[in-house]
């Protein structure tokens, strides 16, 4: 049991810290200034990038939609339980906090996956670092909040386990 601990803690610390150590990695790599060459051999590949412009501007719209109404929903179920005056209010603003959580880690997928759509079509390899590099924060970022996520709703599971104990 300990050493499950022991290796768990240390993954806890190793992943960020490895995260954190690629995205500066890859902002310091500076790749050759030169001019992008435009294909004019592959007329496809010019509506191929339309496309997937679209797709990558739906992508980022349908994250701006999902945050947005979670910080709505997060608002009115706030001000339910501020004008109810709820005993339970410190438990209620706990599961507020969660779905927050939740919908901005749905919020974060969809940014990501806009960014890996702007980047399939012809990538230069400047754009594969930066990818990269908005990839591995927005991981980071990610990794942070599914792990308090999970801490906040373990505590609840145990205050709910204490009360029924109790009753």
């Amino acid at each position: 049991m300990k050493q499950e601990l022991f290796i768990e803690s240390l993954i806890n610390l190793l992943l960020p810290l490895g995260l954190i150590f690629g995205l500066v990695l890859l902002l310091s790599l500076n790749v050759g200034a030169g001019a992008p060459v435009e294909s004019a051999a592959i007329p496809l590949e010019s509506w191929l990038k339309l496309i997937v412009g679209y797709l990558a501007a739906g992508a980022e719209i349908a994250a701006a939609i999902v945050i947005g109404l979670g910080i709505i929903r997060g608002i009115w179920e706030y001000l339910h339980q501020l004008l109810l005056r709820s005993r339970y209010h410190v438990d209620a603003t706990e599961g507020i906090r969660l779905k927050l959580g939740r919908v901005l880690a749905l919020g974060l997928e969809f940014t990501v996956a806009s960014d890996i759509l702007r980047t399939a079509v012809a990538p230069t390899r400047q754009d594969i670092l930066n990818l990269g590099a908005i990839v591995l924060l927005r991981t980071l970022l990610n990794y942070f909040l599914e792990r308090e996520i999970r801490q906040g709703e373990q505590r609840r599971f145990n205050e709910k386990s204490a009360i029924a104990k109790e009753a």
